[in-house]
């Protein structure tokens, strides 16, 4: 099994020929403004048989993005929609309606439920979401390797039972920007890090017993100044002496096979 970085939280993972993606996006200025699209993100290398996203959040599901690569009838495997009226859902709206117009095969899936696509047996495994919206996590095994994605998940108290029954894992993608936000439905706002920040990053990679701890969910090219979103200063490098021994930082586009 190989596994490519795509920029932000996208990956794209090859195996027995197929590919799959999870939080593939190509656009991220409805969310970030003065982003431009495909600006420091890349596109998966072929025909995609499978998606998952964590949740719907823009910068995570993106259904144009999508149906660009998808072969036709490909299964999106997503999370439940969010709960409440549209001022709760403000954040996943225009995912939802994104989805809806482009006719994709999305599935809600719930967690601990597992999907067999091709060479790969999926599993969503819970996590939680920074606003307050659903989100999952993935497991994807294939080729006897075994690799977790965390979207943009808070550090939480699953993580022992994920270890448990999956655990030692080939490759964990976890988020660590640690993103402090402010927004407008969520007020009063918090102070505290609405995703793991690398000290948190890193102490998830070592309870899932990881061979390599790859920090997802920031970018270099990222305006430097998006209202009501602060990361930490420096996501890799302080994810790099928290991971150290462990840690590996792919560049956009770069791969990492993991039957070497």
């Amino acid at each position: 099994m190989r596994v490519r970085r795509l920029g932000w939280a996208g990956l794209e993972i090859e195996a027995g020929g197929q590919r799959l993606v999870i939080d593939y996006v190509r656009d991220l200025s409805p969310l970030f403004t003065g982003w431009m699209p495909g600006e420091g993100l890349a596109a998966p290398s072929g025909k995609v048989a499978v998606a998952l996203v964590t949740h719907l959040h823009r910068d995570h599901a993106d259904a144009a993005a999508l149906a660009d690569v998808l072969t036709p009838g490909a299964p999106v495997l997503r999370p439940a929609p969010g709960h409440g009226d549209d001022v709760d859902n403000v954040t996943t709206l225009p995912a939802e309606r994104e989805l809806a117009l482009h006719r994709l095969a999305a599935e809600v899936v719930d967690a601990w439920s597992a999907r067999e696509v091709g060479p790969f047996r999926v599993t969503a495994v819970p996590a939680v979401d920074g606003l307050g919206d659903p989100q999952l996590n993935w497991v994807v095994e294939a080729d006897g390797q075994r690799v977790f994605h965390g979207g943009d998940t808070m550090f939480h108290g699953w993580w022992w039972l994920i270890a448990r029954r999956f655990s030692p894992f080939d490759a964990v993608f976890l988020p660590a920007n640690g993103a402090v936000v402010d927004a407008p439905h969520l007020q009063p706002p918090s102070p505290l890090p609405a995703a793991l920040d690398p000290r948190q990053a890193a102490a998830a990679a070592e309870i899932l017993d990881a061979r390599y701890a790859v920090p997802m969910h920031y970018e270099a090219e990222q305006p430097d100044k998006i209202p009501g979103y602060v990361e930490v200063l420096d996501p890799e490098g302080e994810f790099r002496t928290r991971a150290a021994g462990w840690a590996r930082v792919l560049a956009v586009g770069e791969w990492l096979d993991l039957a070497i």
